[in-house]
């Protein structure tokens, strides 16, 4: 089973939802619809399901058009962030209601419930109501009952938003070990970088109701397509320093010049917006071709084990993600080194016409 999305619109009252979204997800496909609110993740996700009908456009289903075919003659299932179950109902029959109004047999509605709470570690649950359970297991309870259909789709609305870290990273092993077994596409929406990359598969960026990019995960996040697709797939975003290139150097607002290295030489002159993710600057030194710029803290953010600093010059301003715990006073002098050889290259027009050669390197 493909999905098919061609020339997608979707406009309510007048004010466009989904512009031009041409999207193909392959048999067996696990993809990230990846973007920040309201950026259309969910709208998409509905069209995709056949709960919206799009303004313009179609959408197939293994060569079949459905455009206008309703959820109920689909074979998709959804979770959603919220934890929707029945409570009146047991877990076992949460997990079999699909089935029930399917008119499965009993038999057959009893291996298949079994077989899906052993697959989210639920089997020992299955007697419980939801409000005995914890959120994690109210939550493997709606996803079993979306699972246990073996729907040709299933989509996942931000389905771990609402856990706690641990739960997450548990969550988010078991979806890839589990769709590997499944021929079904799975779609699942986040707002957040870490999560698109630790689930890997495929990704598409959105913005504002637009598909930015879309491809395999590690190469969207390393090859972003332009400045605007940079910016959504990194957090903190990524960081963008204007610059003018020249003869052999690039200078940042005609005062700070430094030499270009073997990459950047490829650059016609011209005025350019380079990229360096928070990740790449450092505290100290790491390689020859390193420039070091003397910046001033403005804050530190501790977040766990992380520690987001963000610094200003009078020429601009950084955002670098430090591992482990680091102290600054606001105000404090610091110097930072960001490496030339992981530097990405925008146009004026914001497109990248530079991508560096250790792009996908640790």
């Amino acid at each position: 089973m493909s999905l098919i999305l061609e020339n997608i619109d979707l406009k309510v009252g007048g004010e466009s939802h989904i512009t031009d979204v041409n999207l193909e997800l392959q048999p067996g496909s696990f993809n990230v619809l990846l973007g920040r609110t309201l950026a259309g993740k969910t709208t998409l996700m509905r069209l995709m399901a056949g709960l919206d009908t799009p303004t313009r456009g179609r959408v197939l289903m293994n060569g079949q058009d459905v455009t206008g075919v309703s959820v109920r003659h689909r074979n998709v299932s959804m979770v959603y962030q919220q934890f929707i179950n029945y409570p009146a109902l047991s877990v076992y029959d949460n997990i079999a209601s699909p089935l029930k109004l399917a008119r499965v047999s009993a038999a057959e509605i009893d291996r298949r419930v079994r077989q899906t709470a052993e697959m989210l570690h639920i089997e020992h649950l299955l007697d419980r109501l939801p409000l005995e359970l914890s959120g994690g297991q109210q939550q493997r309870t709606a996803m079993g009952r979306a699972l246990v259909k073996d729907a040709d789709i299933v989509l996942f609305d931000e389905p771990l938003v609402n856990l706690d870290y641990k739960l997450r990273e548990e969550f988010r092993e078991e979806l890839r070990a589990l769709f590997s077994k499944r021929h079904c596409i799975a779609v699942y929406a986040t707002t957040e970088p870490a999560e698109a990359l630790a689930l890997g598969g495929h990704t598409a960026v959105l913005h504002e109701g637009r598909l930015l990019q879309y491809g395999r995960t590690e190469d969207v996040y390393h090859r972003p397509r332009d400045i605007l697709a940079a910016e959504m797939f990194s957090e903190p975003p990524i960081n963008i320093l204007r610059g003018i290139v020249s003869g052999s150097e690039v200078t940042f607002d005609r005062r700070m010049h430094f030499p270009l290295n073997d990459d950047l030489r490829r650059l016609a002159p011209g005025e350019y917006r380079f990229g360096v993710r928070p990740a790449h600057v450092s505290l100290a030194p790491r390689a020859e071709d390193d420039i070091e710029v003397r910046m001033t803290v403005e804050m530190a953010e501790i977040s766990g084990s992380e520690t987001f600093l963000h610094v200003a010059s009078e020429l601009f301003h950084l955002t670098v993600h430090l591992e482990g715990v680091h102290e600054f006073d606001p105000g404090q002098a610091i110097t930072l080194y960001i490496p030339t050889h992981k530097v990405y290259a925008f146009d004026r027009a914001g497109a990248v016409v530079h991508i560096p050669s250790h792009a996908g390197r640790a």
